[in-house]
C-alpha cells in the first residue's frame, strides 16, 4: 500500500467532550430537524432556504455573514425556513482546496485534526446565532464529528450514486438531501433517493448494521454537464417520476447555482443569476399547484460580497478580499437579501 501515516487523529468521542453542544442548542437541533422534516412530508407548508457561502471559510466572515443574514429570519419565518450552509468539506472534479476541515488555513500545510476543531467551533457558534445548519457529507467518516450539530445533510452531485453514502443517508435520523449527478441525470438521483429511503444491511467498525431507511431523504436538482434541470417541463416530469417510484415523501428541492445558474450566452456559471432563476421558478410554482406541492424549497450560495476569488494568487489571509469566497462565486449580502426578502413576498 503507497501511504503513509502522518497523524493519529482524535476520536469523535474526544472532541465532542471537549467542544459539546449544550443543552440548549441539543433543543434548537432537535426543533430545527422536526420542522424541516415537517415541510418535507408537508405538514408545514412553508418553503427551506439552505443558504451561504460555497464554503465556510474563513471563520469570522462566516460567522459575520451569519451576522447580518440574521436579521432577515425573523421577516420571513412565516413563510421560510432558513438553514444556514456550513460547507466544511469542498468536493473536486479534479484537484484543489478541499475545504477546512481538511485545511483550515489554505496557504499552510494539511491538518485535519485542527480543522475538526476548528470547524466544530465554527458550527457551534453558527447555532448560537439561532441558525439550523446544513453540511455536505463528502467523507462520511467524518461526520461523527459534527452530525449531532446538523439539521440538514447534502450528498453531493458526485457521490449520490456512491453505495456508502446513500447508506450513510439511509442510517442518520435527519433529513438527507441527495444531488443528481454531474451530468444531470434525473434518474440516477431518483435512484440514490429511493436507496437512502430503504433499510441496508452493512459492516461498520467491526459490526453487522442494519439501516431503518430514511423517509426524509429527497432529491435536489442542481444542473449537470453544463445545462439546467429546473424549467418547468422538468420539474414536472421529475415529480411524476418520483410519485410514480412510489418515493415516500417525494419532495424536491432546487439548487439555484451550479448548472443551474449556467448564462446561456456564456456557458458558465454566474452567481448573480440565481435571483432571476429563483424568480422564474415561483412562477411556475405558482401557475402548477403540484409543483407547488412537491417543490419543498430552494438552495443558493451567498456571502458577504459578490462573486470569488483566486486565492492561487495570494500567500495568506490578509491578501483576500474579505467576505468573498475562495471557491464557488457567491451573491453577495445586499443582493441576498432582496432575494430572500421577495421570495417571502410571492410565496
Amino acid at each position: 500500500m503507497s501511504y503513509t501515516v502522518t497523524k493519529t487523529l482524535p476520536s469523535a468521542k474526544e472532541i465532542l467532550l471537549e467542544l459539546p453542544l449544550s443543552d440548549e442548542l441539543a433543543t434548537q437541533v432537535k426543533k430545527d430537524r422536526t420542522e424541516i422534516k415537517a415541510i418535507l412530508e408537508g405538514t408545514d407548508l412553508r418553503k427551506i432556504l439552505i443558504i451561504g457561502p460555497c464554503s465556510a471559510w474563513p471563520e469570522q466572515a462566516v460567522l459575520d455573514y451569519a451576522q447580518q443574514l440574521k436579521p432577515i429570519i425573523k421577516k420571513v419565518e412565516d413563510k421560510i425556513k432558513i438553514v444556514l450552509r456550513t460547507y466544511i468539506q469542498k468536493p473536486r472534479t479534479t484537484i484543489g482546496w478541499t475545504g477546512p476541515l481538511n485545511q483550515p488555513d489554505p496557504f499552510g500545510q494539511s491538518d485535519i485534526e485542527s480543522g475538526i476543531r476548528y470547524c466544530r467551533k465554527l458550527m457551534i457558534e453558527a447555532a448560537k446565532l439561532g441558525f439550523a445548519l446544513a453540511d455536505e457529507a463528502l467523507f462520511t467518516h467524518n461526520d461523527s464529528y459534527f452530525v449531532d450539530l446538523l439539521s440538514w445533510v447534502a450528498i453531493g452531485a458526485r457521490s449520490a450514486e456512491d453505495q456508502e453514502h446513500r447508506i450513510f443517508a439511509s442510517m442518520i435520523d435527519l433529513p438527507v438531501g441527495l444531488k443528481n449527478p454531474t451530468s444531470g441525470n434525473i434518474e440516477i438521483g431518483v435512484n440514490s433517493v429511493i436507496a437512502a429511503q430503504y433499510p441496508h444491511d452493512f459492516s461498520f467498525n467491526l459490526q453487522q448494521i442494519k439501516t431503518s431507511g430514511n423517509p426524509y431523504a429527497h432529491l435536489i436538482l442542481r444542473g449537470g454537464n453544463g445545462t439546467a434541470n429546473c424549467n418547468k417541463q422538468t420539474l414536472i416530469e421529475t415529480t411524476d417520476k418520483l410519485i410514480s417510484k412510489k418515493v415516500k415523501n417525494p419532495a424536491i428541492l432546487v439548487d439555484i447555482s451550479h448548472d443551474n445558474s449556467i448564462d446561456p450566452a456564456t456557458g458558465k456559471k454566474d452567481p448573480m443569476r440565481q435571483p432571476q432563476i429563483l424568480d422564474q421558478l415561483i412562477k411556475d410554482l405558482q401557475s402548477d399547484s403540484n409543483l407547488m406541492t412537491s417543490v419543498k424549497g430552494f438552495m443558493a450560495e451567498s456571502f458577504i460580497k459578490d462573486g470569488n476569488q483566486n486565492a492561487t494568487r495570494a500567500t495568506c489571509l490578509n491578501d483576500l478580499e474579505y467576505g468573498q469566497s475562495i471557491t464557488d462565486g457567491c451573491l453577495g449580502i445586499e443582493k441576498t437579501e432582496t432575494l430572500i426578502l421577495k421570495l417571502h413576498k410571492n410565496l
